[in-house]
């Protein structure tokens, strides 16, 4: 029995797709993978190869309020978005929409599940982060299946923007001492949420928010310093997101290997374990 965590899985499915054994950055975003810390990833960027890999950078974490139930409702993350901002006060902004679709009570029982951190797991997710926006700007609150809201988000995007959210790359110290670059979402949805104040059309946000992904994408790349680049996870069936991810990056002067033959999202997960499996096998 070979375990393979899940986003090295990821990263190893494209790297085998594009027939390569060499190193690389792999920008692995999707909604939920069990991470080596017991905690749920989603948004992160590995640097290695099927063999082996060390997590370089990540989105600042937050906490989902319900777990499981998160993901068919945007609102909780919204929420929860919003509780790492403001605290206890994010349960009185019913000026936002995912605010005003709770209930009195179920504010209350949010409220001290984030406050006493019951049934909230922590999670890096760059899914659930599309998911919290797209409930800010008024998109979907609840969904049927997993990146309904995301994908509402994308499709209503205003291409022509150019302009982008800050989301800055900062260096943190965790207890065992050691360094790691955390994306801080915590500036971006202060700006959405001023956009929001102002009125601003909701494909002008989410214009701006994909665009503050991509050179996020491009300033953690640039801080690593691996020639290779690799996107997978299933974020990146986004088509705007996918594209302007490629077009920034190589702009920069970074190789991008993609997936063509098998899909980015879980998918492509089978692949990439047996190319882990193969290569530890090999080693030992």
């Amino acid at each position: 029995l070979v375990g393979v965590q899940h986003h090295h899985a990821h990263l190893a499915a494209c790297l085998a797709e594009n027939d390569t054994l060499e190193p690389a950055l792999g920008i692995i975003w999707d909604g939920t993978g069990y991470g080596t810390d017991g905690t749920v990833w989603g948004g992160e960027f590995l640097r290695g190869d099927a063999g082996n890999f060390e997590r370089v950078a990540h989105f600042r974490p937050f906490h989902l309020p319900g777990g499981d139930a998160a993901v068919k409702e945007p609102r909780r993350v919204a929420l929860a978005l919003l509780w790492g901002l403001l605290g206890d006060d994010a349960l009185n902004r019913e000026d936002l929409v995912p605010i005003r679709h709770f209930s009195a009570a179920e504010r209350r029982l949010l409220g001290q599940m984030l406050q006493k951190n019951l049934h909230s797991p922590i999670t890096s997710s760059a899914g659930r982060l599309f998911d919290g926006i797209a409930a800010l700007v008024g998109l979907h609150q609840t969904v049927t299946f997993e990146g309904q809201a995301a994908m509402a988000l994308e499709f209503v995007a205003d291409t022509t923007v150019r302009s982008a959210y800050p989301l800055p790359l900062v260096e943190t110290t965790n207890p065992d001492t050691s360094q790691q670059l955390v994306l801080d979402w915590a500036p971006l949805v202060q700006a959405v949420l001023a956009d929001i104040r102002a009125g601003t059309d909701p494909g002008m946000i989410a214009a701006r928010f994909h665009n503050a992904l991509v050179e996020a994408m491009v300033a953690t790349a640039l801080t690593v310093a691996e020639p290779v680049v690799a996107l997978s996870g299933g974020c990146f069936q986004n088509r705007l997101l996918t594209e302007r991810a490629i077009q920034r990056l190589r702009e920069a002067g970074f190789e991008v290997l993609l997936h063509r033959q098998v899909p980015p999202n879980d998918g492509g997960i089978s692949l990439g374990q047996i190319a882990v499996a193969t290569s530890r096998l090999k080693t030992h």
